[in-house]
């Protein structure tokens, strides 16, 4: 099982499965930050 998280916020996007257990950080913003950083532009 393992675990894929946002560099950004640290929040995880998505779970898989697999005979390790892991985690990878993702280089792209999450829904989360793309949503903040929307609503930060828009203030």
């Amino acid at each position: 099982m393992g675990i894929i998280v946002c560099q950004s916020c640290n929040k995880a996007i998505d779970v898989f499965e697999g005979e390790k257990v892991t985690t990878l950080y993702a280089k792209g913003n999450c829904d989360n930050c793309n949503t903040n950083s929307k609503s930060k532009d828009n203030k």
